[in-house]
């Protein structure tokens, strides 16, 4: 019996350092930006196909949100999340701007389908998701971080 439990506790302990390795793997960096840190500015087309740029937001505060994918079930509970909320957030002087690594023409779809009046970007080239550290490298592709959906 004492030979059993000895097996067990080595089993988790191997668990937890592959848990721990793989989650390291899968992070590939910590490249966000620091806390107290000035935010990287960027440019991405909204939905409408017109530029939005960080800097524009000067003043206010920015609920930036990064998610995988147009059109899911956990991405488009969140954004009726923040839509219903929008008020809340314009009487504090914060705007809601979402990222996702797909185009404008996807995004003026789902705000379309889902009367969202928020901004979308398309981050198609992945950059400012890079700068932001949001995208996540599981070795044959890379996803979006947040909830899988």
């Amino acid at each position: 019996m004492q030979n059993k439990s000895m097996w067990m506790a080595r089993g988790v302990v191997l668990a937890a350092g592959l848990i721990v390795a793989v989650g390291a793997y899968v992070r590939g960096g910590d490249k966000s930006p620091a806390v107290g840190t000035p935010a990287p500015d960027f440019t991405l087309n909204s939905q409408e196909g017109k530029p939005i740029s960080l800097h524009d937001f000067k003043g206010k505060w920015v609920v930036l949100y990064f998610y995988p994918k147009d059109m899911t079930t956990g991405c488009t509970i969140e954004a009726h999340n923040f839509q219903r909320d929008l008020a809340k957030y314009d009487a504090k002087n914060a705007v809601i701007l979402g990222v996702s690594m797909q185009d404008e023409k996807s995004h003026q779809e789902f705000c379309a389908k889902e009367s969202l009046t928020f901004k979308l970007l398309a981050d198609a080239k992945k950059e400012v998701s890079g700068k932001y550290d949001s995208v996540m490298n599981l070795g044959v592709a890379q996803f979006p971080r947040g909830i899988p959906t």
